[in-house]
């Protein structure tokens, strides 16, 4: 007869952008001490929060039956995680409706028998050990590197939290469990060469409205503007952003055997706070406005202002081309599920190109169009100086200053504009949906998500056919995650 045995298992992942860089990590506990018999992480390239939670799980589940390959039914964890919609779909009580987090789900049922795993939702700050593991791995793939048990910090983490809430183990020959770690990662390196490909999962579409879902990490997915030489409206030069890494490959390891010498805690991983932090972990996945600004017109290299009050000129051959690189960059992440275009012909323009390359239907409305510069369309900054002097000095001093000859104020725009917004985030709530539109919306878009102030407007730049994102989230929040992005054009 088998010699019962009792594991817990935390996990968690994690993605920069959600869908961003993504990883995950897993650790296997002797509940009796508190401490780690074995871990896994692993950088799983572009994937979302959920499928990296879920990679978490099955890790930490194939490691922990490796380490008991005789125990068979007698063999019980119990399972530990910060996620909500992983414990609650996997302990039966929601239904899983996304057809990517279906496979993973059957994956991980499959490991061990449904009786012999029990799973228990806990606060993030109880699960630093899985949490640290995931942000290493990360951080790994985010430099090129492959993740080393060696040069892990997770199993500092003090294990005495974790002793205290453990259901009572179940004790077996002394030395058993911290054999087994090296029979975890023959396990894990087995299962990753006979499934599927695993360093890059299936894109998800929408995340489940419901039940919640975590919001994303966000960490160093943002690059830094270039100071504006224009005004809003004008045509400023490109600026260019690096691309992601490529992902690495997986490591599991046993954990380092525990010092008699006590410790000191190592700090935790430096991160931007994620919108949500606080006592309501899952927030639902975020609406994500991927902001394209269209491409050149002839009035572009001119620095002229191109308003909804002049010409409506249509794109350059430049322009054309800005649009197709565009579209062949959103055809290679497959992530966009909805185009909305500014009415003006250049946005429908740029917004065709895209659609035609994702086979999407073009959305316009009304609020995403260009502000009107009134007697200023067609005319440089320092024409406008030259002629409109003191309408140029209050209308940099002002939001609430209109342009010479009837034109909107910066206010009129940005009510019209956080209109429009809160129309498509309701519309669109956990979706991909690219906004494709000008200069001006896009900058009220992201000096709103930051809660700056108007005059932040002049100190953003945004090329032609760049690209920005904000995800909105459903406490109301929002995170600026990339700012003016052209890599896709060069």
């Amino acid at each position: 007869m088998s010699v019962a045995r009792q594991v817990v298992v935390e996990a968690d992942g994690g993605s920069r952008g959600n869908p961003g860089p993504a990883g995950y990590g897993a650790v296997v506990i002797d509940p009796a001490t508190g401490e780690p018999l074995a871990e896994a992480a692993e950088y799983i390239g572009v994937a979302t929060n959920n499928v990296a939670e879920y990679r978490g799980l099955i890790a930490g589940l194939t490691a922990a039956k490796a380490l008991f390959p005789d125990a068979g039914d007698a063999l019980r964890v119990h399972v530990r995680m910060d996620s909500k919609l992983v414990v609650e779909q996997m302990s039966g009580r929601w239904k899983i409706k996304h057809p990517d987090m279906k496979p993973l789900a059957a994956r991980a049922a499959a490991i061990l028998p449904p009786s012999s795993v029990t799973y228990e939702w806990i606060p993030r700050a109880q699960n630093k050990h899985a949490d640290r593991l995931a942000n290493e791995a990360m951080d790994a793939g985010r430099d090129g590197r492959t993740w080393e048990a060696s040069a892990s910090t997770a199993a500092l983490d003090t294990p005495s939290a974790r002793t205290a809430s453990a259901p009572p183990p179940v004790q077996g020959p002394p030395g058993d469990q911290a054999a087994g770690a090296a029979r975890a990662r023959a396990a894990l390196a087995a299962a990753r060469g006979a499934a599927a490909p695993e360093g890059l999962f299936p894109m998800p579409g929408a995340q489940e409205p419901e039940p919640p879902v975590e919001a994303a990490p966000v960490t160093g997915a943002a690059a830094p503007a270039a100071e504006p030489s224009a005004a809003p409206g004008a045509e400023p030069s490109e600026a260019p952003v690096a691309s992601a890494p490529e992902p690495s490959t997986a490591r599991v390891a046993p954990a380092p055997e525990p010092s008699a010498t006590p410790v000191a805690s190592a700090p935790e991983p430096t991160a931007t706070p994620q919108t949500g932090w606080g006592s309501a972990p899952d927030l639902g996945a975020p609406a994500t406005l991927v902001l394209l600004r269209h491409g050149e017109t002839a009035l572009t290299p001119q620095k002229r202002f191109s308003g909804s009050g002049g010409t409506d000129p249509e794109l350059s051959p430049t322009g054309r081309d800005q649009a197709e690189r565009a579209a062949a960059h959103f055809a290679a992440l497959g992530t966009v599920q909805e185009i909305v275009s500014s009415p003006l012909r250049r946005c429908r323009e740029t917004a065709a190109a895209v659609a035609a390359r994702l086979g999407l239907d073009v959305h316009v409305d009304e609020g995403l169009r260009e502000t009107d510069f009134g007697a200023w369309e067609g005319l440089t900054f320092g024409e406008v100086r030259e002629r409109h002097g003191d309408d140029l000095t209050a209308w940099l001093a002002s939001p609430d200053a209109a342009p010479t000859g009837g034109g909107e104020s910066f206010a009129e725009v940005a009510g019209r504009v956080a209109a429009a917004r809160d129309r498509i985030v309701a519309r669109y709530a956990g979706r991909t949906v690219l906004l494709v539109t000008h200069v001006t919306p896009i900058k009220t878009l992201v000096r709103l998500a930051l809660g700056a102030p108007p005059e932040a407007l002049f100190r953003m730049e945004l090329s032609a056919a760049s690209i920005s994102t904000v995800a909105y989230y459903g406490d109301g929040n929002a995170s600026v995650r990339l700012l003016n992005d052209t890599s896709h054009l060069r």
